[in-house]
């Protein structure tokens, strides 16, 4: 049969075992740092397996996200057949064995029997392409679920402010929005300025509008101003947290904005692209994360 190497992978290093042939471990278990003489140690084994059998070992691991990557590549490009398995393959493996004792000696063990066990497939290597796109979707991802507790946190600030602000934009978080609220934080400040002021203002802010449509914004504002329940701000705080809050979130909306132009670009150069959009219910982002 195939020779197999298994490997526990965590951060900064691995647990190494050899099987030659099935039920033949091949030395002792040993562990190697994800450093280039480690890494480069892990090939001169894999080559000393070789010797032993006769044939060249695939290699068989569990998927561990980031940690993963610089043992793949390196693997990757020096041609070693790699096979990554769901860990629940592995968990359900180790559950049916006698000695439920978790060590990364036992785990790579265990891989190595399952590697004999089962019919695994060996990965398969996306391109760079659809890497970039995986890694740029899940960033998108990991920074909206971050404005979205900022969001929570800028709201319950500026119900302790101006909580008539809310209403005056259709989006409270558009652009313009944020940054007139930045210039007049708080009742007073609007009540003080003229009307043909905060118009000036606005329309400055958003010259894709005329300036009837700031001049309308201008006197909701006013109007939201004297309805507003705090008359005076008691708490500076809340106005040094509110600018910080609308500074924070002005970055995030540049930030998606910049990951989206990249996302779109690098999905439309991929064919099936296209296909997936072509879906009812489907959009840009949601065809370029299923890809």
């Amino acid at each position: 049969m195939n020779p197999v190497v298994g490997l526990d992978i965590s951060k900064g290093e691995s647990q190494v075992q050899a099987f030659p042939d099935k039920g033949k471990p091949y030395r002792k278990s040993f562990k190697v740092d994800h450093t280039l003489n480690g890494l480069s140690s892990l090939v001169a084994f894999l080559e000393d397996v070789k010797g032993e059998s006769g044939k060249k070992p695939s290699v068989i691991l569990e998927a561990t996200g980031h940690y993963q990557t610089p043992v793949v590549q390196y693997l990757e490009e020096r041609g070693y057949l790699l096979i990554i398995i769901n860990p629940l393959i592995s968990y359900k493996a180790r559950g049916s064995s006698l000695r439920k004792v978790k060590t990364d000696a036992i785990d790579t063990y265990l891989l190595c029997e399952l590697f004999y066990k089962e019919e695994l497939e060996p990965y398969k290597r996306r391109g760079i392409q659809l890497l970039n796109l995986r890694n740029l979707t899940r960033q998108h991802e990991n920074i909206t679920g971050v404005m979205i507790q900022t969001k929570l946190q800028f709201q319950a600030v500026l119900e302790q402010v101006f909580p008539e602000y809310k209403g005056v934009f259709g989006d409270l978080y558009s652009v313009v929005s944020l940054l007139t609220l930045s210039e007049f934080p708080s009742s007073e400040d609007i009540l003080k300025a003229s009307e043909e002021t905060i118009t000036d203002k606005i329309f400055g802010l958003c010259k894709s509008r005329s300036i009837k449509w700031a001049n309308e914004k201008a006197i909701q504002l006013k109007a939201a101003a004297a309805r507003n329940p705090f008359e005076k701000t008691v708490y500076q705080s809340h106005i040094l947290s509110l600018s910080m809050y609308i500074n924070i979130l002005l970055q995030y909306k540049e930030h998606l904005s910049k990951l989206e132009t990249e996302i779109d670009a690098l999905a439309k150069e991929i064919e099936e692209y296209t296909i997936i959009k072509s879906i009812p219910g489907i959009g840009e982002k949601i065809a370029a994360t299923i890809m």
